[in-house]
């Protein structure tokens, strides 16, 4: 996406798909670049409250349909985030009728059915989406970086599903050696490849591997405030175990993180 320099988008840029992302409070916002931008970098530290309140001020503006499927794609991933994979879909689904052509938003919207599918077993249909998916970002002429990221990880993440291990672990370092290369700086999607780097190691049997990946990790999280990654991570640490802290430490890491995301306004799926 090319975005407007600004004095407002250039820290929500920063927060959102930058070197910033534990930045809070965030600038206000006054269209519906900023409320996208606003709501991406909330959610990213676990205020889903925040981040669905801009949401739903950008969509009741009636944006361009561009910016209308972006922000139906970004409430469908926090649903996911929080469990809720088949609410997703129904989010992801408006997303890419509202895409209107735009590669950007449409390959947004078919990874984002392609992770709903495979949150339901849906592994075929997953596999599909993430090829037309795949296609629809080559038909970008600069498509932005976290695409193909994101496609990594959620390849990487239906490999280990199909109990693929192999296959998993190369497309999670694909994901890795994306986000490293990525300019400008995706610090958010850095540490979100290194968790699926993490699971797919495990997904390998490589436990080792996956708990010096999953300790870097966790500390990245604290830097950067990335409170859903660090839950992630904590949980993954305490099956695995920790070679940085006691299972104390990781299960309170754990509780305190998803406590987090409950008081700014998240709702876990229990199931």
């Amino acid at each position: 996406m090319a975005f407007t320099a600004s004095s407002t988008a250039v820290p929500l840029e920063a927060a959102a798909f930058g070197d910033d992302p534990g930045r809070w409070p965030l600038p206000a916002a006054h269209d519906s670049l900023h409320r996208w931008l606003r709501a991406v970098a909330a959610g990213g530290q676990g205020r889903y409250g925040s981040a669905a309140a801009e949401l739903s001020e950008l969509l009741r503006d009636r944006p361009e349909a561009r910016f209308a499927s972006l922000a139906l794609s970004t409430k469908a991933s926090f649903l996911r985030q929080l469990g809720w994979h088949w609410l997703a879909h129904d989010w992801d689904g408006r997303a890419w009728a509202r895409a209107a052509g735009d590669p950007e938003a449409g390959a947004d919207a078919l990874i984002g059915l392609a992770a709903d599918a495979l949150g339901v077993g849906r592994l075929a249909a997953s596999a599909a989406l993430l090829a037309r998916a795949a296609g629809l970002v080559h038909t970008h002429p600069a498509p932005p970086p976290r695409l193909e990221i994101r496609l990594a990880w959620v390849r990487a993440e239906l490999a280990m599903a199909s109990g693929d291990g192999d296959s998993a672990v190369r497309h999670a370092r694909c994901g890795v050696e994306l986000a490293q290369a990525a300019v400008p700086l995706l610090r958010r999607h850095r540490v979100k490849s290194d968790v699926v780097l993490a699971a797919a190691l495990c997904c390998c049997g490589d436990l080792a591997a996956a708990r010096a990946v999953a300790d870097a990790a966790l500390q990245a999280t604290e830097a950067y405030r990335l409170v859903p990654l660090r839950w992630a991570l904590a949980c993954l640490l305490a099956d695995i175990g920790s070679g940085a802290h006691s299972p104390a430490v990781i299960a309170d890491i754990r509780d305190r993180s998803a406590w987090f995301v409950v008081r700014h306004g998240g709702r876990w799926n229990a199931r």
